[in-house]
């Protein structure tokens, strides 16, 4: 009963993430007490992996091999047979996974977890993620929706096989079948944590109503002038030359006129960031990807070589399930996600294609007048032991009231316009097309059916070409900048969308290379605005992949390997002037900077001065917080213009400046890492503090079963380095990263790596739970391909029809 108990009240104090007094408590009590327990349950729940399996819904005989790895190689005689085997993989190994998202896309998280996941529950259903998939669905081509019916088929025979995760049975629940609007709803969520204009246009409201319109450049830094764009003026000939006059839409700066929120309707708008937050979403500034194309005359191959790595959350089990797909025409291999049929990231047998968020301004706050006409519907919330609670969620013509919690709220009403909420979403046209791509044609014909979230594609071809696109609707807007919330007068009315021809884009450029980092898309030649100058990731990431590449010679896979695991900090090149020059306030802060006097910059694991760094500039950060807030988290570039300039945001209360900031920090920052890891300077090695966390989203934060479902390592890299391990501001862990990593060589497909962040195997005590970890962390891949004698050991089950 002590066991219980604590489980219990452990449980209490974690938050929204586990509720529900019985199944947790006792199975807890069992995980703890009983090693047994853990083996008896993972025995129980392993899914068929050899052997034949008869399967309703499938029309012939497919194999699916596993590798050493636990990746599946599927072979079927037809596509709608091979994507029913994805689905059918993806749930014998991530059921729990797979029903954990499409629950938080339908706001359903209370009728599992709880009462404490109602502020999720509310923030999902006024957004309405579901309501948008479920009118994304019949738009989808006729191909598309047969390809889902046939991955949703091959799910529901995957569980009716009666295989129950671990997760089902500490919880008591038992999922429902899977439905085809399950496989868009997902997509939503995604296009949330990859689109963050709403939060910045909640920050700018905050800014202006403290600091002024001038207080926005301050806190958030514009993009430098100089600094690199993706495509060059030259690349945009072509669509500045289709527009009529080549007039720009749109202005550089904010609006004049903003009206203006009080502060309990912005603590409102913030509630929203909070409960995403919580669900993992949108919880690092400035997270972006990486990914480039090379083309063959830079190349010892002559062909070319293409790289990615999204950097997204890192979880327990992993986003990514890593897939080799082939039917009659399906013919792809890459990173899939669960709940999606087809691979997202990856290559087929001529083309390979890569992905990185651009970040163009998609989301709009309006204020409606008192007078806009609003409707209202009634969500109810079914809440697990508890009665159920009743939503009311009003709605503009712009799109959900987000500013309150049902019709008796006081004070503006704030609705949000965005594109992945409107009708007529085919992105999942387009993903799936991707997979069929042959060419240059077919690639950018697929691209025309994406709509959110934009993202930037590089592509390259077994025939030597290579190119980018930014697909995705960009809204046209005329005289604002949609950085800050607008009235909903009519005033600041969206004008069509960018047409694709005239989106950025280019195949085969001069120069044979294209370097994305979620750094600005086109110089100011280009004739639309994509967004407001500080919509961009910082510059860091894009320089440095330049220079490496730039530097390098013919390049190889190995030399490709490299700059996607460089840990060299241009944060530390532009900062340590600054902080160098620092006067030091004690012989502590003095032996500090001779550690940081001579440092190349490299967050290696092993590094004191890695550490000091990071906690410094973490402490540098929170220069706005007496002005904005105790959440405010500045970027490393405003920290920099501000000590460049002696900024008045390094004045507390209005008093100091820059230098005296400097020395209060680094004295704030020693006592910290004091209280972490000791007195001995010398001890403060990088790696005691900066660990990856790939926690389980349920039960990552409860003590009696975390150490099943979590798994941290220490890991190099910091803010802004190619290998991006941005320390969590107040803990030092690396929540989000490269969560998966390809390398594609067209020379040779085969010889194409690629990795992800923990394992296939969404079972805490699976084999593949976590055994590629240590192999991500050190820099190393798996084989991408197709051929069975690079799949090492292998497992094979045969699926065939059922009679």
């Amino acid at each position: 009963m002590r066991q219980k108990r604590q489980a219990d009240g452990v449980r209490k104090r974690s938050g929204w993430a586990v509720a529900g007094r019985g199944a947790l408590g006792v199975t807890a009590a069992l995980l703890l007490s009983l090693g047994g327990a853990a083996g008896w349950l993972h025995v129980s729940a392993s899914p068929q992996r050899g052997g034949t399996a008869e399967l309703e819904g499938l029309s012939g005989r497919v194999t699916v091999t596993r590798d050493a790895w636990g990746v599946p190689h599927i072979r079927a005689a037809t596509d709608a047979d091979a994507v029913f085997a994805l689905g059918f993989t993806h749930w014998q190994d991530r059921a729990w996974q797979m029903d954990f998202q499409r629950r938080v896309a339908q706001g359903r998280l209370a009728e599992v977890l709880g009462g404490a996941a109602l502020p999720q529950d509310r923030f999902l259903r006024t957004w309405g993620f579901e309501r948008a998939a479920e009118a994304a669905l019949p738009a989808l081509s006729a191909q598309s929706r047969a390809l889902i019916r046939a991955y949703t088929a091959g799910v529901n025979a995957a569980q009716a096989q009666g295989k129950v995760a671990l997760e089902f049975r500490i919880l008591g629940h038992t999922p429902e079948p899977w439905r085809d609007v399950d496989s868009v709803s997902w997509s939503k969520l995604m296009a949330f944590d990859l689109g963050g204009n709403y939060e910045e246009e909640v920050l700018g409201a905050q800014v202006v109503r403290r600091l002024g319109e001038d207080g926005l450049d301050q806190v958030m830094a514009p993009y430098p002038q100089g600094a690199p764009t993706i495509l060059s003026a030259d690349e945009l000939t072509g669509a500045a030359q289709s527009l009529t006059g080549g007039a720009r839409a749109g202005t550089d700066g904010p609006q004049a006129a903003a009206p203006g929120l009080p502060h309990a309707t912005v603590q409102a708008l913030r509630s929203h960031l909070l409960a995403a937050r919580t669900l993992g979403l949108q919880a690092v500034p400035g997270k972006g990807s990486n990914d480039w194309v090379i083309a063959g005359r830079r190349t010892a191959s002559g062909k070319p070589i293409l790289a990615d790595d999204p950097h997204l959350a890192l979880t327990a089990p992993m986003l990514w399930y890593l897939a080799d797909v082939r039917g009659d025409r399906l013919r792809a291999i890459g990173a899939s996600i669960p709940g999606l049929p087809a691979i997202v990231i990856g290559r087929n047998d001529r083309v390979a294609w890569g992905v990185t968020n651009v970040n163009p301004d998609v989301q709009d706050l309006y204020i409606e007048p008192e007078d806009a006409p609003l409707t209202s519907r009634r969500e109810v919330i079914r809440v697990k032991g508890e009665a159920d609670v009743t939503l009311t969620v009003r709605s503009s013509a712009h799109g959900p009231i987000i500013s309150d919690a049902g019709a008796g709220a006081v004070g503006p009403r704030v609705a949000l316009k965005w594109t992945a909420l409107q009708g007529g979403d085919t992105t999942m046209d387009a993903f799936l097309g991707l997979n069929y791509a042959q060419t240059w044609a077919d690639f950018t014909g697929a691209l025309r059916s994406y709509v959110a979230p934009s993202q930037n594609f590089v592509y390259a071809d077994v025939d030597g070409n290579t190119g980018y696109y930014a697909p995705g609707r960009i809204p046209i807007r005329s005289g604002w900048d949609g950085s800050l919330p607008v009235s909903g007068d009519g005033s600041r009315e969206w004008q069509g969308f960018i047409p694709f021809e005239e989106l950025p884009h280019t195949l085969n450029p001069a120069d044979g290379l294209v370097v994305t980092a979620n750094n600005r898309v086109v110089p100011g030649s280009y004739p639309h605005l994509l967004g407001n100058d500080r919509n961009w990731a910082e510059p860091y990431r894009a320089r440095r992949i330049t220079d490496l590449l730039g530097a390098a010679g013919k390049l190889t896979v190995p030399d490709v390997q490299r700059v996607q695991l460089d840990t060299t900090s241009l944060v530390w090149a532009d900062l340590k002037g600054p902080l160098l020059a620092t006067r030091p306030g004690s012989d502590r802060a003095r032996q500090a900077l001779a550690q940081l006097h001579g440092w190349d910059g490299n967050e290696t694991t092993g590094s004191v001065p890695a550490t000091l760094f990071e906690a410094w500039l973490m402490q540098l950060q929170e220069m706005a917080r007496d002005e904005l807030g105790n959440d405010t988290v500045m970027n490393s570039l405003s920290v920099l213009n501000q000590l460049r300039g002696n900024g008045e945001l390094c004045a507390v209360n209005g008093n100091g400046d820059c230098q005296a900031l400097l020395t209060r920090t680094l004295d704030a920052a020693l006592n910290d890492l004091e209280r972490r890891l000791g007195p001995d300077m010398k001890g403060w090695t990088y790696g005691q503090l900066h660990t990856v966390a790939s926690n389980h989203r349920a039960f990552g934060r409860v003590k009696a079963l975390a150490w099943l479902f979590n798994h941290s390592a220490p890991t190099p890299g910091g803010t802004n380095t190619v290998n991006v391990a941005r320390p969590e501001h107040g803990t030092f862990r690396q929540t989000h990263g490269a969560s998966y990593r390809q390398i594609v060589d067209l020379a040779t497909p085969n010889r194409s790596v690629y990795i992800g962040s923990l394992g296939q195997d969404g079972h805490p005590l699976g084999a593949h739970a976590a055994d590629q970890q240590p192999r991500w962390i050190a820099g190393q891949y798996l084989p991408m391909s197709t051929d069975p004698a690079d799949w090492g050991r292998t497992r094979q089950l045969t699926l065939t029809p059922r009679p």
